[in-house]
């Protein structure tokens, strides 16, 4: 199979990764680092998955536009990937999944949706983005665990916490005596598997790229 590369983190468990496509895995991407993909002989296709907003600067779109140029397909889903994957679409960066399309719609436009904190060295996720917190609640209310009230009441608390503080298990406990002890109940129940959007989106990415390189080794 043609090589490909895939920038990954917390979004995913590279071990995880590997099971759906053989490929190179780097840590979250950051500004330098499609500079070191080889000139000779450059991965058939990149996918951006994760990628470091506090810690050093973000990729650009102008270093994605460069490595595209270069013949390389480029994809980009759940966090910086769905980011760059909407401003690039034109070019030709591919987007998949819920958070690049939330986006792509206008309905999501700020970064600090998708912004989290993880440990530096295993990738865990410490914090839990906004956008996958959205998606959960959209969820909860849809299954009607609860009600469109407290929805909306969950997300307003959520943005005023700042990202790298911001979880599940805190935006609760801040509305909890605003609620119903039922709801309380029912929801943490339900936000103990609640639906990941990113990890979603990162393992329809994984797919959506094998399918591409299959059809260049047929």
């Amino acid at each position: 199979m043609p090589s490909s590369v895939v920038f990954l983190g917390p979004s995913l468990p590279v071990e995880e990764a590997r099971e759906i496509l053989d490929a190179t895995y780097l840590p979250p991407i950051q500004r330098g680092d499609l500079a070191q993909l080889p000139r000779e002989n450059p991965p058939a296709a990149v996918g951006i998955v994760d990628g470091r907003f506090l810690q050093s600067f973000s990729v650009s779109p102008k270093e994605v536009l460069k490595a595209m140029d270069a013949g390389i397909r480029f994809y980009g889903s759940s966090s910086m990937g769905a980011l760059r994957a909407v401003e690039l679409a034109r070019y030709g960066m591919i987007g998949v999944g819920q958070v690049f399309e939330l986006f792509a719609s206008g309905e999501l436009d700020a970064d600090d949706e998708v912004a989290m904190v993880f440990d530096q060295s295993s990738f865990r996720p410490i914090s839990d983005p906004l956008v996958n917190l959205r998606i959960a609640l959209a969820e909860a209310h849809r299954q009607r665990v609860i009600s469109e009230e407290t929805r909306r009441l969950f997300i307003e608390e959520a943005r005023r916490i700042y990202f790298p503080d911001r979880t599940f298990k805190r935006v609760l406990q801040s509305i909890e005596n605003k609620i119903s002890a039922q709801e309380v109940q029912a929801l943490r129940e339900f936000l103990a598997n609640a639906p990941d959007a990113k990890r979603d989106d990162a393992i329809q990415l994984l797919h959506e790229m094998k399918t591409y390189l299959d059809t260049l080794n047929a």
